[in-house]
């Protein structure tokens, strides 16, 4: 006999119950995130699995894994509450009388690079929108996509993205930043290999950044010898001017604190040095009117960036000053 499912009978607080097990591994971590006891939240559980007719997510003493079937209820539970997730937010925009919501997290190199600018552009041609911003290490900004936290998302593309949708966004080069005074300071292009030798001053280990340079360490067969970790550039900078090591950054977000603070700004060699952030979505069609606004101009941006960069790289040498066609 075919197993009857009642879709009216599907609860808000167990789908996101659900979704935050998953998440973390356990039933318990899911449960004190929903402020749920761990009996109330068993009980929900297997209600839940009794009524789909299937077994969801198999206990084991490591925490709880999603079954087949369990991990397509996730992925359809995940866009319900997102859904929910952005409706309450658009109701109370309208009560409030604003012209809009987007919730939008990025990573620390988004936000000390293009996204400002971009940003002030975007509110100058949509001032009703109200932006929510959040800045994030790019795994918790693809978690917070696909969970509803947020519409659009910037990350670093050494991210998995899982079922996301991803736009490239921006594109920089990474740079050896240290002491005026530094014996690297003298070359005009420092191989990775020097670099590793030294003591680094960096971001937290698992930003999408420092995986980067942990990764061209791996493939010189050389440790990474991280001796301070700080949360964003300009701290990665102070620490540099004290003396307690050298560092790698975008340009874009270097430049504002080696100008400031009187420190040297080298290129560096045998490692991948072009690094690429991607806007993430759940849908594109689905967007809300303001989120979609935004990818709109993410997309000219890059094609005009891209139109310039074939302009740069098919125009003859000239002698004089060259101006960019965009600029």
């Amino acid at each position: 006999m075919e197993h009857a499912i009642n879709p009216a009978r599907f609860d808000l607080t167990t789908l996101r119950l659900f979704v935050a097990a998953v998440e973390a591994g356990s039933l318990t971590l899911g449960a004190e995130h929903m402020a749920i006891s761990l009996p109330a939240a068993s009980k929900r559980l297997a209600e839940l699995e009794s009524h789909v007719g299937s077994v969801l997510l198999v206990r084991n003493k490591k925490g709880v894994t999603p079954t087949a079937p369990g991990l397509t209820f996730l992925r359809y539970a995940i866009s319900i509450v997102a859904g929910i997730e952005q409706l309450s937010v658009a109701m109370v925009d309208y009560h409030r009388g604003a012209g809009g919501h987007l919730r939008l997290w990025a990573n620390t190199s988004a936000f000390t690079g293009f996204l400002p600018n971009l940003l002030a552009l975007y509110s100058a041609a949509y001032p009703s929108v109200m932006l929510d911003l959040e800045d994030a290490l790019s795994e918790e900004v693809v978690r917070a996509v696909a969970r509803g936290n947020a519409e659009l998302g910037i990350i670093g593309n050494n991210t998995p993205i899982g079922d996301l949708q991803a736009l490239a966004c921006d594109s920089d080069e990474l740079m050896l930043v240290l002491p005026a005074a530094h014996p690297l300071a003298s070359h005009d292009v420092v191989p990775i290999d020097e670099v590793l030798r030294h003591d680094i001053v960096g971001l937290n280990r698992a930003t999408s950044l420092m995986r980067q340079i942990a990764a061209a360490a791996d493939a010189k067969g050389l440790q990474l010898k991280i001796r301070v970790q700080v949360r964003g550039f300009d701290e990665v900078c102070r620490m540099i001017v004290a003396g307690l090591g050298i560092g790698i950054l975008p340009m874009a977000g270097a430049v504002p604190h080696v100008k400031s603070m009187g420190l040297a700004l080298k290129r560096l060699s045998g490692m991948p040095t072009r690094r690429q952030l991607l806007l993430v979505m759940r849908d594109e069609p689905s967007l809300s009117l303001p989120a979609s606004a935004l990818v709109r101009m993410v997309r000219e941006r890059e094609q005009k960036l891209s139109a310039g960069r074939a302009f740069a790289e098919t125009a003859p040498t000239f002698t004089g000053p060259v101006i960019h066609p965009f600029l």
